[in-house]
């Protein structure tokens, strides 16, 4: 609004530019019926929260490209990555949206090793609602226990 001649005289608004999504690619790895998820380290953000490994999608990847690096990086692991098993946009307080991609991974060579996380653990579906996972995490985790 502005006052021009001690009127008041409303403004258009302007259009907002929409923000450009993160891409966020994370792996469902099983084995024996268990599945692999990595707690934060206490210096990063979200500090201690659980999640399943993975991470952001670089510049000319594309998001089983970025998933195979980051189990690489995270896991010292050569994955092998299956089907896409659901997709959908968060968005955390004060933050850009992400677009989460999950992927199935039944299949890796070399045993995970927790480089990037705190501590890694296996643990049956529907004991992960018990543990302290992302926000972002916790709707996929409904998902999981129901099948």
């Amino acid at each position: 609004m502005s006052i021009m001649g001690g009127k008041a005289k409303l403004q258009p608004a302007r259009p907002r530019k929409p923000q450009p999504r993160l891409a966020v690619v994370a792996a469902v790895i099983r084995r024996d019926g268990r599945i692999l998820i990595g707690q934060r380290p206490r210096a990063s953000r979200h500090p201690l929260k659980w999640e399943f490994p993975g991470g952001k999608v670089e510049a000319g990847e594309n998001p089983r490209e970025a998933l195979e690096r980051e189990l690489q990086e995270e896991l010292a692991i050569q994955a092998r990555i299956g089907d896409e098993l659901t997709r959908y946009e968060y968005r955390y307080p004060n933050r850009q949206p992400i677009q989460l991609i999950f992927y199935a991974v039944n299949d890796f060579d070399g045993e995970p090793q927790s480089l990037a996380f705190e501590q890694i653990l296996w643990e049956p579906a529907e004991r992960l609602a018990d543990y302290d996972f992302l926000e972002a995490d916790v709707e996929f985790i409904r998902g999981l226990r129901r099948k």
